[in-house]
């Protein structure tokens, strides 16, 4: 066995929701992507196509983004976060998005509030933190699906279904 064996810090998984201790640093950030549900991302996809079909009949100019493009998802930055508790022990979990640089200093006291990831392998999801040194909260923030959609692909989807309601309205009755 080498020395860097014989030396390397145990990172623990820490289990319960609240993790209070001195922040150790962050450790080497990395993208992931946003999962999107296919079967919403069709529904907005197609009710939008409608009213761009409509709005192309009329000559007015719509953004086309492909359903590729769409399915693919955003990418959030996920940054392992170290916490070293009074005893010692060093607790890795992941922050997904971003915070201030300026918000975490090494040696700061914090109480970092987690919750498990859908993939048990994965250390636990950092949900809060609030520097005790500063008083302040901080929580990050990630995008999601309809921020990835955006609005005008809704604002579309929200048209091409009200045309589809009333143009079935109007053959019903």
């Amino acid at each position: 066995m080498d020395e860097v064996e014989l030396y390397r810090e145990q990172i623990l998984r820490h289990v319960s929701p609240v993790i209070t201790g001195r922040f150790a640093g962050y450790q080497a950030a990395y993208t992931r992507e946003v999962r999107v549900g296919q079967p919403l991302l069709i529904v907005v996809f197609l009710a939008a196509g409608i009213a761009q079909m409509i709005g192309s009949l009329l000559r007015m100019r719509a953004s086309r983004r492909s359903f590729k493009d769409l399915k693919k998802g955003p990418e959030f930055l996920v940054t392992p976060v170290r916490v070293r508790d009074d005893l010692g022990q060093t607790y890795e979990v992941e922050m997904h998005g971003h915070l201030p640089q300026s918000a975490l200093h090494r040696g700061d006291l914090v109480q970092v509030r987690t919750a498990p990831q859908k993939d048990a392998r994965l250390p636990v999801k950092l949900v809060q933190v609030v520097n005790l040194t500063t008083m302040q909260p901080l929580t990050p923030r990630i995008p999601t699906m309809w921020s990835h959609i955006g609005p005008a692909l809704l604002l579309q989807a929200v048209l091409g279904a009200a045309v589809l309601i009333a143009a079935t309205a109007i053959w019903l009755a």
